[in-house]
C-alpha cells in the first residue's frame, strides 16, 4: 500500500525508511528460504541414516534367529523339532 506523504526533506526521509524496511523484509525472506533448504537437506540425511540403521538392525536380528511378528515385535524363532522315525 502506498501513502502519499508529500515532498521535501521529510518525505524523502520517510521514503528512505520505507525502502530500508522493504529491503530488510526481503533479506529476512531470503534467510528463511535458506534455512528451509538446510532443514530439508538435514531431513533427507536423517531419513537415509535412519533407513540404514533400520536395515542393519533387521539384518542383525534375523541373523540371530528372530522374526518380526505381524510387522510388530521381534520374536525368537521356535526351533522345529525333527520328526523321529522309530
Amino acid at each position: 500500500m502506498r501513502e502519499y506523504v508529500g515532498r521535501g526533506p521529510l518525505a524523502e526521509i520517510i521514503a528512505q525508511a520505507d525502502e530500508a524496511e522493504r529491503e530488510a523484509r526481503r533479506l529476512e525472506r531470503g534467510r528463511e528460504r535458506e534455512q528451509l533448504e538446510q532443514d530439508r537437506e538435514l531431513d533427507q540425511l536423517f531419513l537415509a541414516y535412519s533407513a540404514g540403521v533400520d536395515e542393519l538392525l533387521r539384518s542383525a536380528l534375523e541373523a540371530a534367529g528372530y522374526h518380526q511378528h505381524k510387522r510388530g515385535e521381534w520374536r525368537r524363532r521356535r526351533e522345529q523339532e525333527t520328526a523321529r522315525l522309530d
